[in-house]
Parts: structure tokens; sequence; C-alpha cells
């Protein structure tokens, strides 16, 4: 699976950005997927994870009810819309695919597959 993520960029505190991650053609359906980020000298955390259904998802208490992760089969694409956005959001970004996934479950290991990063910086 091959994953290319983009739609980083600069933006001032309180604003929004859409992430989006392009798989490889007609994979995302198989696969549960997620984002993740990372800051110099932390580990990469998992911010977001739905479904291998689409129906299920899950966050990280920092980015919950302002960011929301969904999929749209169809493009085999994931997206991370990203809202009020505060300077400590500023990271690399990653998307994740997660093979061997049932159906309705989110996961926060096992993630096998990788994006490039997209930098985003949130400016006070």
């Amino acid at each position: 699976v091959q994953l290319q993520a983009y739609g980083g960029g600069l933006v001032q505190a309180g604003g929004s950005l859409r992430l989006s991650c392009t798989a490889s053609a007609r994979t995302v359906s198989k696969y549960a997927s997620g984002w993740f980020r990372q800051v110099p000298g932390k580990e990469r955390e998992l911010i977001a994870a739905i479904s291998r259904s689409g129906g299920s998802t899950k966050y990280a208490d920092s980015v919950k009810d302002r960011f929301t992760i969904s999929v749209d089969n169809a493009k085999s694409t994931i997206y991370l819309q990203m809202n009020s956005l505060k300077p400590d959001d500023t990271a690399v970004y990653y998307c994740s695919a997660r093979p061997n996934a049932i159906s309705s479950v989110t996961y926060s290991t096992g993630y096998s597959y990788w994006g490039q990063g997209t930098l985003v910086t949130v400016s006070s």
C-alpha cells in the first residue's frame, strides 16, 4: 500500500486545515486507518483512528471535538479535518493504514503502512 499525504501548511491559531491521504487504488476499504503526528524530540502519537468500515472513530483527548477523521472509499482517500487549531498542534502529520483489521474496530497499534508526512505549523 502506498500512501501520499498532503494539505499541510501554515495557519493562524483558530484556523482550519484539511489533510488528505490518498492510498493505492481501491485499498483504503481493506484497512483501518489513522492519523499520527510527531514533533521533534517526541514520539509519534496517534491522534485519530477510523475503522475499516468507516463507522467507528476514536480521538486523542488533545484533538477531540476539534479534529474529524473520515474516509472516502470511492476516492481511496483518508481525511483529517482540523478546526480551532492551536500552536501546540504544530507537528508533522502522518497517515497510516493497518492491515488485518476487523471491519468495525479502531486500532491504536499494528499500523504498517505510512505516508511521507506533511508539516502543519500553527502560528500564535
